[in-house]
């Protein structure tokens, strides 16, 4: 903790503001969307397909945008997108909190989406700018804060919803509007320009035409696939193994709250080791090794399946994968995000960030429907180590992928600086 506050106390003001910033932005958002489709569901009555439509619009709204939102961030400024997104998503949970038509949500959840769209990529072009030469340990000190944000917002969410969820939605709409006003008196704009001020089809030229920062990107997908299955395969297998009884309901939680714990308490250390020892490409190899290796516990529980008692082999592997999950994204996470911003050579951030967003949020779309064709295909046929060993291979190769682009230089400053001014 002491290593924490003082690398937090040595950053600038600005990177101080945007890490408390997205604490709240997480804190204000996982306050609602945990509790979101249950209260479609069973307040609300709506059917499971419209569930779906309504949280899918939110989901689609934001990864299809990110490069939008990234080109403008270039186009009009850092500020203006991070203020713009935050009065959105307080007229989008505002929205939330009256809408009982289907036309109503699915304008609300569009507008919740597109929010995150707008800021996120500012948020971080802005800090890695602000940084400067310390962008690796900031975007350390942004994950703490980010994981942080995810651990308490659930909770309140939680004694807000036994009372209400449209007192939950209220209260999250509060909490952006003071966001907004915050980041209005406090944020100043950059201080220099991130990027030319061309046209928005010209930025995303630039970006198309940076080939090192396109291959990065379509390496990184699989680790967003991976780490995105704690939302995914390691829910359905707690549930598969122990029941849908409230045991199976604390493991699942029980999942978040480890993950979030140990990015907490140990992501600057681990940062500061890598940094000591290992290059930015050797972190990210093996971040990525360690998020392949988080699936072992799992296909090693499938031999022990009669033999251990149910708990252990419902709670123990998922767990396990969960915290080695929140390893490796703690070892490659400060370093991917660097190597963004030096794969753009400096120029049009904000739009690297939001292009390589949505390509990871395609990736991670077409990732999680080949798990869950996967976990299907292992209940079916009685296959019960498929998915696990996909999810080990599809680690090892984007851990291969990353590997060959460092040996052959495309992830040096030197090649990128090349490819910006192409």
């Amino acid at each position: 903790m002491t290593q924490f506050l003082t690398q937090y106390q040595a950053m600038p003001r600005v990177t101080r503001l945007l890490l408390i910033n997205q604490f709240t932005i997480n804190f204000g958002f996982y306050m609602l969307m945990p509790y979101l489709a249950q209260h479609l569901a069973g307040t609300l009555g709506l059917a499971a397909w419209l569930v779906g439509l309504v949280l899918g619009v939110r989901n689609f709204s934001q990864q299809g945008l990110f490069a939008l939102g990234g080109a403008l961030a270039d186009r009009f400024g850092f500020k203006p997108l991070i203020v713009a997104g935050c009065l959105l998503r307080t007229a989008g949970f505002a929205m939330l909190a009256v809408a009982d038509s289907i036309p109503v949500l699915v304008v609300a959840s569009a507008a919740t989406g597109l929010a995150g769209a707008l800021f996120n990529p500012a948020v971080r072009a802005y800090l890695a700018l602000d940084a400067g030469e310390r962008r690796v340990e900031a975007f350390a000190l942004f994950n703490v804060f980010y994981q942080a944000g995810i651990l308490t917002g659930p909770l309140v969410g939680l004694a807000l919803t036994g009372a209400s969820f449209r007192l939950t939605c209220t209260v999250a709409a509060v909490v952006f509007a003071v966001l907004s006003v915050v980041q209005i008196r406090s944020l100043p704009a950059q201080a220099k320009e991130s990027g030319d001020r061309v046209g928005i089809l010209a930025q995303w030229r630039v970006v198309v035409a940076n080939r090192p920062f396109l291959l990065f990107a379509t390496a990184m997908i699989c680790s967003y696939v991976l780490s995105f299955q704690v939302y995914l395969a390691l829910p359905l297998e707690i549930r598969r193994t122990g029941g849908d009884g409230s045991g199976s309901t604390l493991g699942v939680a029980a999942l978040f709250v480890a993950s979030g714990l140990v990015t907490v308490l140990a992501q600057t250390k681990v940062t500061a080791w890598c940094r000591s020892r290992l290059t930015g490409g050797q972190a990210l190899v093996l971040g990525l090794v360690a998020m392949a290796t988080a699936f072992v516990p799992l296909l090693i529980a499938t031999a022990f399946a009669d033999a251990a008692p149910p708990w252990l082999i419902s709670l123990l592997p998922g767990l396990a994968a969960a915290v080695l999950l929140a390893v490796g994204t703690m070892v490659a996470f400060p370093f991917e995000m660097d190597t963004i911003v030096a794969l753009s050579g400096g120029r049009l951030v904000a739009t690297h960030y939001g292009v390589y967003n949505t390509i990871c949020g395609i990736g991670i779309t077409a990732g999680n429907l080949l798990t869950g064709a996967a976990l299907d295909e292992a209940r079916n046929r009685g296959l019960p180590t498929l998915p696990w060993l996909s999810l080990v291979a599809l680690g090892v190769f984007s851990a291969a992928m990353i590997a060959l682009l460092q040996r052959t230089g495309r992830l040096s400053p030197a090649e990128v600086k090349v490819a910006a001014r192409a």
